[in-house]
């Protein structure tokens, strides 16, 4: 069967992690969102997929190729063009991203998924399908209810009885909502909608397509279906999605790695002695990382691959990205440590490097000349630590 995956946008909300990775590459303990989404697809029979891409594509077709090792057949649809030798996104909406495929191939020639690439899901895409064929609709929606004060964060549905959608609200406030079920980016589509999307414009399924296929009397169906539903919207919710899976609150989700003490996972080739530093669980933490004596680590925890923890460091509840060099001076607590940026879970960042912190927070690839003030104050803090 086939789906398309829309992984063309630019990811503002989860800014400043998008401006060096694109949305649906961002990991979650350890594997990129879309990996997640693929797997589930080919576990549910979808095996032909189109990925639109546009922003930081390379980095999505690269990693991914023909999807063969993921047991799928892959193909992309790039929005943009080449201008003096660099590409230039021009993304064309999530319904023109769809009618660009179908312009293109004529791809979609019986029932098919379309998903957004920003969210881990288990749904049981078998059984919306099954609804949908028996309600006979051009389109169907896949709906999941969320808590009272969660609405304002979502699409918001109005259906009838039999399932047909009779309103849309766009993250109403609690007070004013026609009911807690919310889109969730996941749809079953007949060939036929095409018809009620133009060719070459930047057109959104959700504020119109949607609308227009209302307004046309089309059948437009949704189904309220409980599932996992890890939304990676902003930097918040990648954060809280991360604690959920390490603090082993997602059914079905195995963390890479050895368990070598309880809850604590770790890759290969890593310098770790356990005797000599303090680790409280749940802790990820990935391939060929030194974790230096007298550190303390409090989960829930990451600690991605190639980086250097040195000796009497603290990090409490973090996020920390590969290859970071953290100084043994350093006490960190709910910080996102992202490339050349610290980051607190609610996106506010600063950079590193202008913030004259490059001696607390690194590239543990950097080698540069010893820092007597460094270490005069690494070894302080250690005997500091030393008598508490």
């Amino acid at each position: 069967m086939k789906a398309m995956i829309l992984g063309a946008g630019k990811g503002t909300r989860v800014r400043p992690i998008t401006y060096t990775v694109p949305k649906p590459m961002i990991s979650l303990a350890g594997k990129p969102v879309l990996e997640f989404i693929i797997e589930h697809l080919v576990s549910q029979g979808f095996d032909e997929i189109v990925i639109n891409t546009s922003y930081m594509a390379d980095s999505i077709e690269g990693y991914f190729r023909d999807g063969s090792r993921f047991g799928a057949n892959i193909a992309y649809s790039f929005e943009g063009k080449l201008v003096d030798g660099e590409l230039q996104g021009e993304a064309l909406g999530s319904a023109g991203g769809m009618k660009r495929v179908q312009d293109f191939s004529r791809f979609f020639d019986d029932t098919f998924a379309v998903l957004c690439g920003d969210a881990v899901i288990d749904v049981d895409l078998q059984a919306a399908l099954a609804f949908h064929k028996s309600s006979g609709a051009v389109a169907t929606i896949i709906l999941k209810e969320v808590a009272a004060d969660e609405v304002s964060s979502y699409g918001i549905v109005e259906l009838g009885e039999d399932g047909r959608i009779l309103r849309f609200q766009e993250k109403p406030k609690p007070e004013e909502a026609v009911s807690r079920v919310a889109n969730t980016g996941i749809y079953l589509f007949e060939p036929e909608v095409f018809s009620y999307i133009p060719s070459g414009a930047e057109y959104d399924i959700g504020s119109q397509l949607f609308p227009a296929l209302v307004a046309a009397g089309a059948s437009l169906y949704g189904i309220a279906l409980p599932f996992t539903w890890l939304d990676i919207g902003n930097v918040r919710s990648w954060w809280d999605a991360t604690r959920s899976i390490i603090s082993g609150e997602v059914d079905g989700f195995r963390l890479p790695g050895k368990e070598l003490r309880h809850g604590i996972f770790c890759g290969l080739n890593c310098s770790i002695d356990f005797d000599v530093i303090d680790i409280v669980p749940p802790v990820l933490i990935g391939g060929s990382v030194s974790i230096g004596a007298g550190s303390r680590i409090v989960g829930p925890t990451v600690i991605g691959s190639g980086s250097v923890i040195e000796a009497g460091a603290e990090i409490s509840e973090c996020i920390i990205d590969s290859y970071t060099r953290v100084s043994g001076i350093a006490t960190l607590e709910g910080k996102i440590i992202f490339g050349n940026r610290c980051i607190s879970p609610d996106g506010v960042s600063i950079k590193i490097a202008e913030h004259d912190i490059g001696w607390i927070l690194g590239d543990a690839r950097e080698q540069g000349p010893p820092n007597p003030v460094h270490e005069a104050l690494q070894e302080l803090a250690s005997e500091l630590r030393g008598a508490k």
